[in-house]
């Protein structure tokens, strides 16, 4: 059986990441610089169909904190990129459920119109379910150049279901072959949060995907990607310039380093975040444009240890 949900850790020291340039003890806290914008994000919107026990961002049905962003606004980020010469190779789409957006499909055909890789992050159920005759014929045309990675908490239904509610494992599954026997490039994100090892639950994923008849290969961290948990009040260290050489790292590891991503507050218009992970927080705003979005990023909340330098994760498919 599954091990147990792990203890919590201790509560987050109040002291810590207070300041954006200086640690709770003095000394200059991490930076990351902008290295290449390799990948654009776009959040959707922050509605779905499931409302998930421990969701970042806080999906449902009824929070449109963030509201669908529109095909003429991905257009004109596409064409800053174009007009500021950036080396985007690959956008990336994420909600919310992607497929709630009325505009998705759209968005992602300009988008591979125009040259690039996409990347939409999925639940694989009903919302997406309802779009097949439209979605097909881009997986058939598009082949590698869109990727679809489907949330699958945990190899087992059991956790899974406990994460993202009855019923959740059989239509995951359903939407997961359909896109697999319809020819799409697939891939499965899959959570470290149950205390199990990252080799044990390589090992489980395999043998699911074998039992699916899936072409996945569950070694490959492309393929098979495995998330740090993230616990906004959980104590951890914060990301000193020391850090760097003791964790024998470099700040063009992180996945700030080569990404940005566009959200949309409710009652606002499109802005620059510099984490996918931190939709809300204003100290991580970059203003409307892509040509702010080279500026540095200070590590000063809990996700950029837990799930960045520590936790090794990244959202991009490079």
């Amino acid at each position: 059986m599954p091990s147990a949900l792990p203890l919590l850790d201790p509560a987050l020291d109040p002291k810590k990441f207070q300041n954006s340039s200086h640690t709770a003890e003095a000394i200059p806290r991490a930076h990351v610089a902008l290295g290449t914008l390799d990948t654009l994000w776009f959040n959707t919107g922050t509605r779905c169909n499931l409302t998930c026990r421990h969701c970042y961002i806080e999906s449902g049905p009824r929070n449109d904190r963030l509201v669908y962003i529109t095909l003429d606004e991905v257009r004109s980020y596409l064409d800053e990129i174009s007009a500021l010469g950036l080396p985007t190779g690959e956008i990336g789409f994420t909600g919310g459920e992607p497929f709630m957006n009325p505009d998705l499909l759209d968005s992602t055909k300009l988008c591979l119109e125009s040259g690039f890789r996409v990347l939409i992050l999925t639940n694989a159920m009903r919302p997406m379910m309802k779009y097949v005759e439209h979605l097909q014929p881009l997986g058939t045309h598009w082949d590698e150049r869109l990727v679809l990675r489907v949330s699958l908490d945990h190899f087992g239904a059991t956790l899974h279901e406990q994460e993202r509610g009855p019923g959740t494992w059989k239509l995951t599954l359903d939407g997961l072959q359909w896109l697999a026997h319809n020819g799409f490039t697939i891939a499965v994100a899959g959570r470290l949060r149950w205390g199990e090892s990252e080799a044990r639950m390589r090992d489980g994923y395999r043998r699911l995907f074998a039992d699916l008849g899936l072409a996945l290969d569950a070694g490959d961290p492309a393929a098979l990607m495995l998330f740090p948990e993230m616990d906004e009040s959980a104590d951890v260290p914060e990301i000193s310039v020391n850090c760097w050489d003791h964790l024998s790292l470099e700040p063009h590891q992180m996945m700030c380093a080569h990404s940005r991503m566009v959200v949309k507050p409710k009652g606002g218009t499109p802005e620059v975040m510099a984490c996918t992970l931190l939709p809300y927080d204003r100290d991580f705003a970059m203003g409307a444009s892509l040509a702010n979005a080279a500026d540095k990023v200070m590590l000063n909340h809990p996700y950029c240890a837990q799930f960045c330098v520590l936790g090794g994760g990244s959202c991009s498919t490079g």
